[in-house]
């Protein structure tokens, strides 16, 4: 399908329905934009909220099925699910950001860098659908929570609030995470999961590292320092302190600097996740 412009574009993807269909428009979307079949970018805003499928249910995260790996094949698929919906939503939230802020007057870079999130995340969500497809479950079959989008409608007025929760707060934390998640996953023998997080963790340390560039733009803008303008805006944005352990290693390949979350850790120490490398 043909667009006049790239929002237009962009807001038939984030209405779509369908998960499938909206990852596969979506990286048809990015294919037109790079070959220059749409030029212009237009000024049409999106939806407040994205479409979504019947199922999953939306439930509070304490009524999320556990990720437990070493559950056996269903302890794999509820945390494949659940990263998989965290995808779905990661598409919608970089379509957004390259949809939004078309006030802002931001150069054409920052569209190209955002659909390059969106065509990963598309990818990584239709990975992630194959690999539930093998282990005989889809997607939707288990219940999920709504907190990625809530955290983007808190922003959807503030661009330099949406940069510093979206890439540099919640993505920033699967680089944490997701090592231990590898190893788990090898130690109980099911290596393609492991993988496909693996093709996952090294996309992210990229969208950490773009979410990075550009707040700091955005601050260069304002005149305003990046640290202290990112501590006050997690302060307003997020709630509770960040959890350590980081993954240093991978937040510094981001570009992302311990002076940023050290301080708002709820303790000193930050503890390096060795098993990330680039």
């Amino acid at each position: 399908m043909s667009h006049a412009t790239l929002t237009d574009g962009i807001v038939d993807c984030i209405a779509t329905k369908d998960a499938i269909a909206k990852a596969l428009n979506t990286r048809a979307l990015v294919a037109q934009w790079r070959a220059d079949d749409i030029t212009a970018i237009g000024t049409c805003a999106p939806p407040e909220r994205p479409g979504r499928p019947p199922l999953p249910a939306l439930r509070p995260p304490r009524d999320v099925p556990k990720r437990r790996i070493t559950g056996g094949v269903a302890g794999r698929v509820a945390l494949i699910h659940a990263i998989a919906h965290i995808e779905l939503n990661a598409i919608d939230l970089a379509l957004d950001m390259a949809c939004r802020f078309t006030d802002q007057h931001l150069p054409r870079d920052f569209y190209h860098d955002w659909l390059s999130v969106a065509d990963d995340e598309a990818r990584h969500f239709l990975m992630l659908n194959d690999r539930l497809a093998l282990l005989d479950a889809h997607y939707g079959d288990l219940p999920a929570h709504d907190g990625l989008w809530q955290a983007a409608q808190e922003t959807a007025h503030d661009l330099l609030g949406r940069l510093a929760i979206a890439p540099l707060v919640l993505e920033a934390r699967g680089l944490d995470v997701t090592p231990a998640m590898i190893d788990k996953l090898n130690a109980v023998g099911d290596s393609e999961t492991a993988a496909a997080l693996g093709i996952i963790m090294r996309d992210e340390v990229g969208h950490v590292l773009i979410g990075k560039r550009w707040f700091d733009y955005v601050c260069g803008l304002h005149r305003r320092d990046p640290v202290s303008s990112w501590h006050m805006l997690v302060k307003r944005y997020f709630k509770g302190p960040l959890k350590p352990p980081f993954n240093i290693e991978a937040r510094e390949a981001a570009h992302f600097s311990a002076a940023f979350y050290g301080p708002l850790s709820y303790r000193e120490d930050l503890v390096s996740t060795p098993t990330y490398s680039k």
